[in-house]
């Protein structure tokens, strides 16, 4: 455990803060090994500059919490006594002036929380810099989210097999979901996102109940875990002979895909890949039809650094993994979303997605 714990240690002193907090989360379950869920129960795991560490656990949570092998002091309390106690005591253990948390991460009453116990306590977002320390991916971490992208596709193809024109939105999700856990998902990185016709404008939207018709564009965009990372793929196929004008969409947002991926090696911002590939869709007749940036990184957190946008200059280095999603979404007419999830190399990439880009038909 001391060893886990050691680069939160070597953050919180270069961010001179007496000790950083994480809460349940992907930085939490990765300094732990260990997941736990967040809810209403406040837990917290506090890594001092110094070399100590100290957490706040929840009762009903203290048989799972010696499985972690934990040698910090711990201050557990129950729902019939509420956690000030727990929070006053850890203030008497372990007196701090400056504490960096997870912006992002930790809710407004944890906050008040720790300052109700130390009113003086100077609190500071370091989210950028904490989950910084999961960009570059170690060989076990690329392991898992080459499983985690592989059973992924094998379930697309499975259930690709079995769409035809009249299906629901719905009823083709549910298959979706069944084939993630039938290769061996252990769980769903997201609600999957699965909408034909004029609902693939929509790049969050949630199936229902509309049938998808001859010719419409069918978006997937989903992802399972593995060993607590996940995929993050979308592919848009067609239910029938697509149209012209949606062939050349297609054909656009691919172009924009490849851009990217050619710009992608050790040493680029993210500024750089995002403006080549708007540059593409920029270029195109479907101009007015972006709505999003390229991607972001890709972890044990579906969305987390490096926000792959213009503005971001972040350098990212090899080990990065990322979304290469580029869009056209034409609102009440149809959509188009390509997503890979790419490793970044010292000379170049590797895409993790091997699924098929090229224009592909179904259900006939």
């Amino acid at each position: 455990m001391t060893n886990s714990l050691a680069e939160y240690r070597q953050l919180a002193k270069s961010l001179a803060v007496d000790a950083l907090a994480l809460v349940p989360g992907p930085n939490f379950t990765r300094a732990l090994g260990h997941t736990f869920m967040s809810h209403e129960r406040p837990f917290v795991l506090i890594v001092a500059a110094d070399g100590t560490a100290a957490a706040i656990v929840p009762n009903l949570e203290l048989s799972s919490w010696d499985l972690v092998g934990f040698d910090g002091a711990v201050f557990d309390w129950r729902d019939q006594d509420g956690y000030s106690n727990a929070f006053a005591a850890l203030a008497q253990h372990m007196p701090m002036n400056r504490l960096a948390v997870e912006g992002q991460v930790m809710r407004v009453f944890v906050h008040h929380a720790l300052k109700q116990a130390q009113p003086e306590l100077e609190i500071i977002d370091a989210e950028v810099e904490i989950s910084g320390l999961r960009m570059i991916k170690t060989d076990a971490d690329i392991a898992a989210l080459e499983a985690a992208v592989a059973l992924s596709e094998r379930a697309l193809h499975r259930v690709l097999e079995g769409v035809r024109v009249g299906q629901t939105e719905l009823e083709i999700e549910s298959a979706l979901i069944q084939a993630l856990f039938a290769e061996g998902a252990e769980g769903m990185a997201f609600s999957p996102i699965v909408v034909a016709g004029p609902n693939s404008a929509m790049p969050h939207a949630h199936a229902g109940d509309y049938k998808v018709q001859e010719g419409d564009p069918l978006l997937f965009d989903f992802g399972g875990r593995k060993d607590g990372f996940a995929a993050d793929i979308t592919r848009t196929v067609f239910v029938g002979e697509p149209s012209d004008e949606a062939r050349e969409v297609y054909n656009t947002v691919l172009a924009a895909n490849l851009a990217g991926l050619e710009m992608t090696r050790a040493g680029v911002t993210a500024h750089d890949i995002d403006d080549v590939v708007t540059g593409v869709l920029e270029a195109s007749p479907y101009a007015d039809r972006i709505r999003t940036k390229t991607g972001h990184g890709l972890g044990r957190d579906v969305h987390e650094a490096p926000y792959i946008m213009r503005g971001n200059h972040q350098v990212l280095p090899a080990g990065t993994v990322y979304t290469n999603e580029p869009g056209l979404y034409d609102v009440g007419n149809f959509g188009v979303r390509i997503e890979d999830d790419v490793l970044i190399t010292e000379t170049g990439y590797r895409s993790l997605t091997q699924f098929p880009k090229d224009l592909m038909i179904v259900g006939r």
